[in-house]
């Protein structure tokens, strides 16, 4: 009788010494092999796959996939608030920036999400994926708070860095715990979490055209604090709301993930957390100490090792050997290294956008007279609402015969041409019907953008490669808030810099090598 240690085995050998396994349901997708990590981690953690995957997707993931949305839905909100408050900033006795100065903000905005992406990651590594889970939205909710509370410009650039640390380690952390709580089989829905996402653009900006609409000077020449509190009241209910999904992830029973422990050797506690999943599932656990144990027996333990595997794990991507594996044939070279230039291009391109849209909205109106405070919010929310479609027909275009390549190129270009379009309005509707198309189309290259690069990376190097895209993307958007303070923003210069380095990203992707179409992703 085959046992499970033994039909593990062949899933764990060198890619050399086994057929691949083609089931879409097949656990054979771990990123390691046994040139990677010991064969008893690996063992383990495939037995650990195979538990999940025949628990299936329950109460327990249904529960996870909504309290980790919190973490997708204020990876959008945040920035937002940001780009949102700047137009705002213009109090005589309170916050106003030196001249030439306001991009300081996005700045710091763009240092901070920087940090908390690094900082969380490797924080999830060494203390578990749970207390950063539970840190990022307790962190982002403090400094919001605390940021509508600032005095000056200094103190709110300080706040607005520190509330973006936890805003950065949101889809880190949240995605790695979703992705090893979930059978395999369901892992498609980690694109579903987009949907948090457009929401929180809806939900943000409905926010603030309540609240800054109403409470806020109409002149910007002559306004004062106490005239001028909407932004302030708008950071005030942005870190409340933010501290109440606090609140209710954490009266939500999130477990550790299971491989953590794993990692960690401790097999008795990556245990118990697959039983208390079962448990809320209303299944059975498939697994026991006792095959932990086979392997052992078989493998060697790993048990009481004080080493973190999986941060070792993390720092092993970037030996040579496996940086090697990036560049193993001249296809594999050219599509890496596109890729990772595209997403470097979008991420100094769309900040650029995005932060200074209400600034566009509210200084290009009729005649080139500014549009009411109200008016401009009003209109963030439609362009905010006409975005939502985007994911959906990303979906569509996706498996039309134009494929990956066709839809992101398309949207790349087209959303460079609106950008440029955009310049030729001379009314405030014009500019907000060429922005609703801004919005639509950056939101269906964005959702083609993030699944199309896990699918032409093989799993040796998924991780690596797509960690340094999007680090690449959150280096290149503090470059965004720097270009726009030394370009004229009485003229269009950052709508034509950033429309045209959208229109050279849909040209690079036209040169990507893979269309994955129709193919399984190994």
């Amino acid at each position: 009788m085959t046992s499970k240690a033994d039909e593990i085995e062949k899933s764990i050998s060198a890619p050399e010494e086994r057929q691949i396994e083609t089931d879409s349901s097949s656990s054979s997708f771990e990123l390691f092999n046994e040139k990677d990590a010991n064969k008893p981690y690996l063992a383990k953690s495939q037995l650990l796959a195979d538990a999940i995957q025949e628990i299936g997707f329950g109460k327990y993931q249904i529960g996870l996939f909504i309290v980790a949305g919190f973490g997708w839905f204020n990876d959008n909100a945040f920035p937002i608030c940001t780009s949102l408050i700047l137009p705002r900033l213009n109090e005589i006795d309170g916050v106003h920036p030196p001249e030439g100065r306001l991009p300081y903000i996005v700045l710091a905005q763009n240092f901070g999400l920087l940090a908390g992406c690094i900082i969380f990651s490797l924080l999830s590594d060494i203390v578990g994926r749970k207390i950063p889970f539970q840190i990022t939205l307790l962190v982002t909710s403090i400094f919001a708070i605390i940021a509508g509370a600032s005095p000056n410009f200094a103190a709110l650039g300080c706040f607005v860095a520190f509330y973006s640390v936890g805003v950065g380690g949101n889809i880190v952390v949240d995605a790695s715990l979703f992705l090893e709580s979930i059978p395999a089989s369901y892992q498609w829905i980690l694109t579903v979490m987009s949907s948090w996402w457009a929401l929180a653009g809806v939900i943000t900006n409905l926010i603030s055209w309540g609240l800054i609409s109403s409470y806020s000077c109409e002149s910007t020449t002559n306004c004062y604090k106490k005239d001028n509190k909407g932004w302030r009241y708008f950071m005030y209910t942005m870190g409340g709301f933010t501290f109440i999904l606090f609140l209710i992830r954490f009266a939500f029973r999130v477990c550790e993930s299971p491989k953590y422990y794993l990692a960690k050797g401790q097999d008795e506690k990556a245990l118990e957390v697959v039983q208390k999943i079962a448990e809320i599932n209303g299944k059975p656990c498939p697994i026991a100490i006792e095959d932990f144990q086979e392997i052992d027996n078989r493998y060697g333990n790993i048990e009481g090792n004080n080493d973190n595997l999986l941060v070792k794990s993390n720092f092993s991507k970037f030996e040579s050997q496996n940086l090697k594996l990036m560049f193993s044939s001249p296809k594999l070279t050219t599509s890496n290294l596109l890729i990772i230039f595209t997403w470097a291009l979008v991420g100094i391109s769309y900040p650029m956008i995005n932060a200074f849209l209400p600034y566009y909205l509210e200084t290009r109106g009729d005649a080139f007279k500014e549009i009411s405070v109200s008016r401009t919010y009003r209109n963030s929310l439609i362009i905010a609402v006409i975005g939502i479609p985007g994911a959906i027909i990303a979906g569509l275009l996706v498996e039309l015969r134009t494929g990956r390549k066709g839809a992101l190129s398309l949207s790349l270009l087209l959303t460079g041409v609106v950008l440029f379009g955009s310049t030729t309005a001379k009314t405030s509707n014009s500019y907000l019907a060429w922005n609703c198309f801004f919005s639509l189309f950056s939101n269906i290259q964005y959702g083609v953008l993030y699944a199309y690069t896990p699918e032409i990376l093989h799993v040796q190097i998924r991780a690596l490669v797509f960690g340094l895209a999007s680090s690449a993307n959150r280096v290149m958007s503090i470059f965004a808030p720097i270009i726009n303070m030394f370009a004229d923003l009485t003229t269009s210069a950052p709508i034509f810099v950033a429309g045209a380095l959208f229109l050279a990203a849909g040209v690079l992707v036209i040169f990507f090598p893979y269309e994955p179409r129709g193919k399984k992703s190994l």
